[in-house]
């Protein structure tokens, strides 16, 4: 399946739109597929750092997400599990003058039923990580830095 690639510039700086993005605790502030989050590791994010979520669903999907890369400010790798399907993603982010560049690259890999509908699964997929960055930068520009962490 063909990787799901965008970007997306937020006017904020680098440093906070990365810490924002890579606590993860914050995605359902912005992405209203995302129930809950917890952090499963002690201390800051960083590499290993894993997450349990909960997204909607008809019994709410769970899934696993551990940090595979992390390079403050720059780039942050992960890769996420649910019961149909793993996601290996990096998101980078550039200066832009004084905003941030923002972009995804994600890989799925769904398993069982759903490998049978993945143009549908990528679909689907492609739209909504489109919507999610869009509301995060709607999130994140309404606020001042500080405030939004």
């Amino acid at each position: 399946m063909k990787p799901i690639i965008g970007e997306i510039v937020i006017a904020a700086p680098i440093e906070a739109v990365f810490d924002f993005v890579a606590d993860e605790t914050n995605e359902p502030l912005y992405n209203p597929n995302m129930l809950q989050v917890e952090k499963l590791t002690p201390g800051p994010a960083g590499l290993g750092t894993r997450y349990a979520a909960v997204m909607k669903g008809r019994r709410g999907t769970r899934v696993t997400i551990e940090y595979t890369g992390f390079n403050r400010p720059r780039s942050l790798k992960s890769h996420s599990q649910t019961a149909g399907m793993d996601i290996t993603g990096e998101l980078t982010f550039a200066p832009q003058g004084n905003s941030c560049r923002l972009r995804w690259v994600w890989r799925l890999e769904p398993h069982g039923p759903l490998r049978l509908l993945g143009p549908l699964v990528w679909a689907v997929g492609n739209r909504q990580e489109r919507a999610n960055w869009t509301a995060l930068k709607k999130y994140l520009e309404l606020r001042p830095p500080a405030a939004a962490a």
